[in-house]
Protein backbone atom coordinates (compact mmCIF):
# COMPACT_ATOMS: atom_id res chain seq x y z
CA UNK A 1 0.00 0.00 0.00
CA UNK A 2 1.36 3.58 -0.48
CA UNK A 3 1.79 5.71 2.64
CA UNK A 4 -0.33 8.47 3.36
CA UNK A 5 0.51 11.98 2.72
CA UNK A 6 -0.46 13.87 5.79
CA UNK A 7 -2.63 17.08 5.66
CA UNK A 8 -0.04 19.49 6.77
CA UNK A 9 2.02 18.13 3.55
CA UNK A 10 -0.74 19.57 1.21
CA UNK A 11 -0.78 22.26 -1.05
CA UNK A 12 -2.50 25.34 0.79
CA UNK A 13 -4.37 28.17 -1.20
CA UNK A 14 -5.71 31.53 0.80
CA UNK A 15 -9.69 32.22 0.00
CA UNK A 16 -10.52 34.93 -2.59
CA UNK A 17 -13.45 36.06 -0.45
CA UNK A 18 -12.38 35.20 3.35
CA UNK A 19 -9.06 35.39 3.12
CA UNK A 20 -8.78 31.90 5.16
CA UNK A 21 -6.51 29.06 4.04
CA UNK A 22 -7.81 25.87 2.84
CA UNK A 23 -6.12 22.88 1.76
CA UNK A 24 -6.39 20.51 -1.43
CA UNK A 25 -8.54 18.51 -1.51
CA UNK A 26 -9.20 15.36 -3.63
CA UNK A 27 -12.16 16.19 -5.17
CA UNK A 28 -9.81 19.07 -6.48
CA UNK A 29 -7.28 17.48 -7.87
CA UNK A 30 -7.94 17.99 -12.08
CA UNK A 31 -8.64 21.42 -11.53
CA UNK A 32 -6.56 22.65 -8.25
CA UNK A 33 -5.33 26.01 -10.56
CA UNK A 34 -8.44 26.91 -10.87
CA UNK A 35 -10.06 27.04 -7.92
CA UNK A 36 -10.35 30.16 -5.79
CA UNK A 37 -12.79 29.96 -2.75
CA UNK A 38 -12.84 27.51 0.42
CA UNK A 39 -16.55 26.57 -0.14
CA UNK A 40 -19.65 27.20 -2.02
CA UNK A 41 -20.97 30.08 0.50
CA UNK A 42 -17.85 31.97 -0.56
CA UNK A 43 -18.24 31.52 -3.75
CA UNK A 44 -21.85 32.84 -3.96
CA UNK A 45 -21.03 35.57 -1.82
CA UNK A 46 -18.40 36.88 -4.05
CA UNK A 47 -20.88 36.77 -7.15
CA UNK A 48 -23.01 38.10 -5.21
CA UNK A 49 -21.23 41.44 -4.52
CA UNK A 50 -20.25 41.89 -8.22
Amino acid sequence: MAKAVKKRDLPVKTCATCGRPFTWRKKWAKVWDEVRYCSERCRRERSEKR
